[in-house]
């Protein structure tokens, strides 16, 4: 049977991030994907305009629904909005759960604050703990330690704090630190691993993260320990920036992940 993956997050009618972007992924990779809605979100890549929440309980359902007919293999969690959605996904993730990878998404690419101040509280207290791996950028990882991350040596220091403080594995993702390579770094087991690629310049999109954890879920998903996962999703990701796609429309110039790329 194929391997089946449910994203948990908010939808991006660009289809460029989001749960739109993760079944994009899973379908790419070979994985069957599934969706619970937490929030609907109105945006294009340089703008989010409009945020409405879907009703917690709606939520909860949905999860409930994909677990009761389908042998879901893995789950992530992209955009959960508010305190309210995050304590309904914890309640309904609780007891035992296939693999879980949480992103932490606070913040849309364009700046746009996309998580409520209270719910920072329900990551660190609830849903890190239920997670198998947590995906922050340096921005988040700065926000959950309550000090900037800008540098390879703050990385590292970063990383292995976070996963030593919420006793689970820590992908800390150095895109934002810009140069020639992109790179991430992997606290697990005690130690650090890198991953690299090359850094694709002068390409400006969204969703790339929402990607690059959907991609680390459906290895997840296929049995891939995450030593293979994320190399494989490190591939796929930089793959589809480096072949993106581009349309100019009514004066506005907008680009997109090329997720079939591989």
């Amino acid at each position: 049977m194929i391997p089946v993956a449910l994203t948990i997050a908010g939808s991006d009618n660009s289809a460029g991030a989001g749960a739109q972007a993760d079944l994009k992924t899973f379908a790419a990779l070979g994985v069957y994907g599934l969706t619970a809605i937490s929030c609907v979100v109105a945006e294009v890549p340089a703008r989010v305009s409009m945020i409405q929440g879907v009703d917690p309980s709606v939520v909860a359902e949905q999860i409930r629904l994909s677990f009761e007919f389908f042998p879901v293999a893995a789950v992530k969690t992209g955009l959960l909005h508010s305190r309210e959605i995050m304590e309904a996904v914890c309640d309904a993730l609780a007891g035992p759960r296939p693999f879980l990878v949480v992103d932490p998404v606070m913040v849309a690419a364009s700046g746009k604050p996309l998580l409520k101040e209270d719910a920072v509280i329900i990551y660190k207290e609830r849903l890190f703990p239920m997670a198998s791996l947590v995906t922050p950028n340096m921005d988040e990882a700065g926000t959950l330690l309550g000090r900037p991350v800008s540098t390879e040596a703050g990385m590292r220091e970063a990383v292995e704090e976070l996963a030593k403080r919420f006793g689970t594995a820590f992908l800390l993702k150095g895109g934002h630190l810009r140069g020639g390579a992109a790179k991430d770094l992997l606290f697990h087991d005690g130690r650090v691993a890198e991953f690299s690629a090359p850094f694709v310049e002068n390409v400006r999109t969204h969703g790339t993260g929402c990607a690059y954890s959907a991609a680390i879920t459906a290895g997840a998903a296929k049995g891939l320990p995450l030593d293979e996962a994320i190399p494989e999703a490190k591939r796929f990701v930089t793959e589809a920036i480096r072949k993106h796609l581009r349309w100019t429309h009514d004066g506005h110039s907008t680009a997109a992940l090329n997720h079939s790329a591989i």
